[in-house]
């Protein structure tokens, strides 16, 4: 990161912990909490924030897929958050108003999740605040990464976590949208494959490298958000899936990257469905010799909507309504997993 970024960072930083410092003074307080706030709202009108404490500025110009370092915050006492649009002059212009009261002494992370805008998304889960007690600034071990996640894509389905490159199986079983996990993995500090899976643990719906090692974060704890749209095309053409690590450190949040394919992966890869998004049909490229080919068609509870004994060149789509679908193909020995969309 640059010298000016890092600059901006610090002042922005100095700025929070004056502006809390100055109200708990104002008010005689002496007990405090630790607080980190993750934005991860994808909504285009949520782009750029400003969040306001008791009707006073706390951080302006918040952005989308960032987030604040841990800080000290008042607590014992009621404290009123507003969120307004980035271009706000006051809290009464909010778009979000809770009132909390956080515990003396008490670690928490905060993750903004869910859409402010009245059309153009489905499903459009109201925009909240997430709320995690016992959060943690380091890992419980030195020899460890402490990692919390977060289900934050609206119209992603119930997920299971599965680590493949152990491998360790399923270590986060039936998250939904807008839950945490059940508390911090503990992990040695390595690096992973984790595939994001429905509800079944059949359907991989994307595979990520959390390179924890190669990364350097040995005794670090993060947390993972699960953050923006499976489905584009049906949320205002917003950010794509994936998944997202805030450090303890704040800033901006790191994009785990897509795990490398496979010698059967690379081949599976070349393979396209058009057109993308369809209204009636789909056609099928497989631009490679195969014997034998089966296939089922499952939307995104998991549910198989269509069997297929063989996969034809054209998939007659037009009985399924608007969404987001997986065609779950068996070429040869291989399984082979594609998205597409219907847009009527």
């Amino acid at each position: 990161m640059s010298n000016f970024k890092l600059n901006i960072m610090k002042k922005f930083t100095q700025k929070i912990k004056y502006l809390i410092l100055l109200f708990a003074t104002n008010y005689g307080i002496a007990q405090t909490a630790r607080v980190q706030v993750i934005h991860n709202s994808p909504d285009a009108a949520a782009a750029e924030v400003d969040v306001y404490l008791n009707d006073e500025i706390l951080l302006d110009n918040f952005k989308f897929r960032t987030a604040t370092k841990f800080i000290d915050a008042p607590a014992g006492v009621a404290l009123k958050l507003d969120v307004a649009p980035a271009s706000s002059t006051s809290s009464a212009e909010k778009i979000y108003s809770v009132t909390t009261t956080l515990d003396e002494g008490e670690t928490y992370v905060i993750v903004a999740n869910g859409i402010v805008s009245p059309s153009g998304y489905s499903p459009a889960p109201e925009f909240g605040l997430n709320i995690f007690a016992q959060g943690r600034e380091t890992a419980s071990s030195s020899s460890n990464t402490d990692v919390l996640v977060n289900h934050g894509s609206p119209d992603a389905p119930t997920v299971d976590v599965v680590e493949t490159s152990v491998p360790a199986g399923t270590v986060i079983n039936d998250i939904s949208y807008p839950s945490f996990s059940a508390g911090y993995l503990e992990l040695p500090t390595a690096d992973y494959v984790l595939n994001v899976t429905d509800a079944t643990g059949t359907v991989v719906v994307a595979s990520y490298a959390a390179p924890l090692q190669t990364l350097g974060l040995q005794g670090q704890a993060l947390t993972v958000v699960a953050s923006g749209f499976l489905d584009p095309s049906q949320n205002s053409d917003g950010p794509e899936f994936g998944l997202y690590v805030a450090l303890s450190s704040g800033e901006e949040l790191i994009p785990l990257p897509l795990a490398p394919l496979s010698t059967v992966d690379f081949n599976s890869s070349k393979i396209s469905l058009y057109p993308n998004p369809t209204s009636n049909s789909i056609n099928i490229d497989i631009p490679f010799n195969y014997n034998k080919t089966s296939g089922k068609v499952i939307d995104v509870n998991g549910r198989v909507l269509k069997n297929l004994n063989k996969l034809n060149s054209k998939i007659d789509v037009s009985d399924l309504s608007k969404g987001m679908y997986i065609l779950d193909m068996k070429i040869d020995d291989s399984s082979v997993i594609k998205k597409f969309f219907i847009n009527k």
